[in-house]
């Protein structure tokens, strides 16, 4: 399985989409933990989550959020858990998870099936800046 460094998580995500890319952007502004790492879906290192978690990307398409030991989270609980260590006060969004998870991710589908209407899609994977390319795995 991908190795982390201790006490790291692994978000994964849709490196083509312009949601997807605001929302990886925002996270490393406010992980002032150092908490996550990030990888595309399409990249080397996606691709071997996707498989060892035999994880069907028709249905789950958008983020995924990687723990080592404690395995995957997807969709609305993977975007609450990585709001729970961004601290106050996008730590509040933590409030949702009392909404049963069919509901969640019925809201999260909706906006995933509409991303690419909505805010775009590049030709390919956004290439991080120098200074950020330690966050990322390939």
């Amino acid at each position: 399985m991908i190795a982390l460094p201790d006490h790291k998580k692994l978000i994964l995500f849709d490196g083509v989409c312009n949601l997807c890319n605001s929302s990886v952007q925002y996270v490393i502004k406010h992980d002032k933990n150092n908490v996550f790492l990030f990888a595309a879906l399409q990249s080397d290192t996606g691709q071997q989550i996707i498989e060892a978690y035999k994880i069907n990307t028709n249905k789950v398409d958008s983020i995924l959020l990687y723990t080592p030991g404690k395995g995957v989270d997807y969709k609305s609980t993977a975007a609450l858990k990585i709001a729970s260590q961004l601290g106050f006060p996008q730590n509040l969004m933590t409030a949702f998870f009392i909404i049963p998870p069919f509901i969640r991710n019925w809201v999260y589908d909706y906006i995933a099936k509409n991303r690419y209407k909505w805010y775009g899609k590049k030709e390919s994977c956004w290439i991080p800046t120098p200074e950020l390319k330690s966050k990322f795995l390939e």
